[in-house]
């Protein structure tokens, strides 16, 4: 891994976005990028969309918020690799991408609907091009100035974690040199209102693995990582920041929307991330959790981290209390932070905890808590049932 960069609702960069997670901050305020009247829950973990330098304010217009996220996002992991030259392009004619999303440019979708009510007309092509995933990914072809052939992971939850593992894995078998990898999405009416109407939103602070949780605060974001083999970074020049080392995916069966009360889908994914690294759970110090905050989530996952790591050093946290769960971004944003941890030896703080989950409670992160870190996991799970679990290893 020779790059990595995001954008959430706590910073327009993981720099920003790491100083606010470490401290403790959250970024739960009430939104006004979409209209959530009507709704139970009104409040969420909104971005600041960052400037895009160069573009006139009708191209802005053409962007989709999910552009607008992961442009920038992109462009720090692809600068932070050394792939970018002195005007913004990429050095690299071609580059793979593995990408995940769930709700693509979906606001470009409600505009297009909203002018069928009214019966307008125009611009309407303009609408239904800019929804599409593909337009996303090209429009980071056309900004950056690179081709090449991409995967588009709609797993929902678990969807960055898997991008990132389906990088590794065309690595591994030889079928590229390199791939710029990650997840984004944005906020939008259809997915807001549907957790709303599911009752899985909290009506008030997001509180992963206390006993007490209520549900989840829906977030936004991107996050994007370099992955490479050692002789094409070596060839470069490039800092090597850190190794994945291990990729663990599985199925749950259970329910369209609950995990197995057990957990032994995740567990299945993680024990196949450690086996794949030839690494013992006492060598990952930190795990950066699922942790949505929902009733059936927390708990599936605190008994799958209880039997994997058990009464070991292993320290774990959920970041989504302070960024909101990002969707098919969270694989990937939590990725970066599990990254920061391995670099930094700093621990994000599990916040809003008052009641904690007695399996895991004492595995939960505490306020400014360090550690040296040889290896770091992070852990999705997504509707459906998919599970992802990557390892990462320090350089």
């Amino acid at each position: 891994m020779t790059g990595f960069g995001c954008v959430t609702a706590l910073g327009s960069n993981a720099a920003q976005t790491w100083q606010s997670v470490i401290a403790g901050c959250s970024a739960r305020a009430p939104l006004t990028a979409i209209a959530v009247n009507g709704c139970r829950v009104t409040a969420g973990a909104e971005a600041e969309l960052p400037p895009l330098p160069g573009f006139t304010s009708k191209e802005l217009g053409r962007f989709s918020r999910a552009d607008r996220l992961a442009m920038p996002a992109a462009e720090e992991a692809l600068r932070q690799a050394g792939l970018l030259d002195t005007t913004g392009r990429c050095s690299l004619p071609r580059l793979e991408m593995s990408v995940s999303t769930t709700a693509c440019g979906m606001e470009k979708g409600e505009e297009f609907l909203r002018a069928v009510w009214a019966g307008t007309n125009a611009g309407q092509t303009a609408r239904v091009a800019g929804y599409q995933a593909q337009q996303q990914i090209a429009a980071l072809h056309r900004r950056f100035g690179f081709a090449g052939p991409f995967m588009i992971v709609a797993n929902a939850c678990a969807g960055g974690g898997n991008a990132i593992g389906h990088a590794w894995d065309l690595i591994r078998a030889g079928m590229a040199e390199i791939v710029l990898c990650g997840g984004y999405d944005a906020l939008n009416e259809l997915v807001f209102a549907g957790f709303d109407c599911l009752q899985s939103l909290a009506p008030e602070a997001c509180r992963p693995f206390d006993r007490n949780r209520r549900g989840l605060m829906l977030g936004e974001g991107a996050g994007f990582l370099v992955l490479e083999t050692i002789e094409h970074a070596r060839r470069r020049g490039a800092a090597i920041r850190g190794y994945v080392t291990g990729y663990g995916h599985s199925t749950d069966l259970h329910h369209l929307t609950q995990p197995a009360p057990d957990g032994a889908p995740l567990e299945r994914a993680m024990r196949q991330a450690l086996l794949r690294a030839n690494c013992s759970p006492e060598d990952v110090g930190y795990v950066n959790a699922h942790g949505t905050g929902t009733p059936f989530n927390d708990g599936a996952e605190a008994q799958a981290f209880h039997r994997v790591f058990g009464a070991g050093p292993t320290k774990l946290s959920s970041t989504k209390a302070a960024l909101g769960h990002t969707l098919g971004a969270a694989g990937a944003i939590e990725a970066v932070l599990s990254l920061l941890a391995l670099q930094t030896g700093q621990l994000p703080p599990q916040i809003n905890l008052q009641d904690p989950e007695p399996l895991v409670a004492d595995a939960l992160v505490k306020d400014q808590e360090n550690m040296a870190l040889k290896s770091v996991m992070s852990v999705n799970l997504g509707f459906g049932g998919s599970n992802a679990a990557v390892l990462f290893q320090k350089p």
